[in-house]
């Protein structure tokens, strides 16, 4: 997950930095900007990583409740010396 987001932002400041080092005038570069707008990601691409990040989150959450259940019912059977 984290490669994607690393991938997306490089990619986006790839292009920012590209733009304002093109070989056409300040000038001309910002008419471009404002008349074309530059989005950094699209709102599908944004949701759609938004969607993979809280749903690897909720995956995590339940495996951390199931570890945590597992170990501390382990736990309480081994102090009682019930194994």
């Amino acid at each position: 997950m984290k490669f994607f987001v690393g991938l997306v932002l490089g990619a986006s400041i790839g292009v920012i930095v590209g733009l304002l080092l093109a070989p056409q005038s300040g000038e001309a570069t910002r008419a471009q900007l404002s008349e074309q707008g530059i989005t950094l990601s699209s709102n599908l691409l944004s949701d759609d990583l938004r969607n993979r990040a809280n749903e690897a989150l909720s995956q995590g959450r339940e495996v951390y409740t199931r570890a945590k259940d597992e170990l501390t019912n382990r736990y309480s059977q081994a102090k009682s010396g019930n194994q």
